[in-house]
């Protein structure tokens, strides 16, 4: 995965981030090479994307513009807002101050290691 600038528009590192998914480990056999699903908000809303993901074999579950929400797709989202949230804890992700991209992405694994770290000593 790559760093991009923060105005850069989130659809156009879809296929990059897909792409860029380890193999599933973990169970006997041939690891998954791709998720089943795709979970995203109103702002992935592209048929050309949708495209995309169906022909990687990945069932993209979307949510329409136009459409009034309680769509289902927000119980999950919220974990992705609550990690966000958990990860500005930390100053030096929340502004970043860091010019170098290797720098920032060795803060980001060092906060996720002590989010983990706290959860499991609780």
């Amino acid at each position: 995965m790559s760093l991009t600038g923060g105005n850069r528009n989130d659809v156009t590192q879809l296929m990059p981030l897909i792409e860029a998914v380890p193999p599933v480990r973990g169970r006997v056999g041939r690891p998954r090479r791709r998720p089943d699903h795709l979970l995203a908000d109103r702002g992935y809303d592209h048929d050309k994307y949708r495209r995309l993901v169906w022909k990687k074999g990945i069932k993209p579950l979307i949510a329409r513009r136009g459409t009034p929400h309680g769509s289902g797709l927000g119980v999950h989202r919220y974990v992705v807002e609550r990690t966000i949230a958990l990860l500005h804890w930390f100053r030096r992700l929340r502004i970043r101050w860091e010019i170098r991209d290797d720098i920032h992405e060795a803060f980001l694994t060092l906060a996720t290691a002590i989010i983990c770290w706290r959860r499991l000593v609780r």
